[in-house]
């Protein structure tokens, strides 16, 4: 199997989560929200991450409150 190609959808156990690489910076990135529906297994994932990153900043994370939700293609 070759490498996948450049910001599409890869498929992890028959489900779908939105990729991009920045071939700059030689980076593959996520969409944390099709991640979180997948291994949470939840059919609400915007709300469970909204929730994980509440309590990941009252255990000390590092999260920005600046960043918004960035769009994915």
């Amino acid at each position: 199997m070759g490498e996948p190609m450049k910001n599409e959808i890869q498929l992890f156990e028959d489900q779908k989560i939105r990729v991009a690489w920045d071939a700059e910076r030689e980076e593959w990135y996520f969409s944390i929200v099709d991640t979180c529906a997948v291994l949470a297994e939840t059919d609400r994932p915007r709300k469970y991450w909204n929730d994980l990153k509440k309590k990941l900043q009252v255990e000390g994370s590092e999260l920005s409150e600046k960043i918004g939700q960035l769009k994915l293609k």
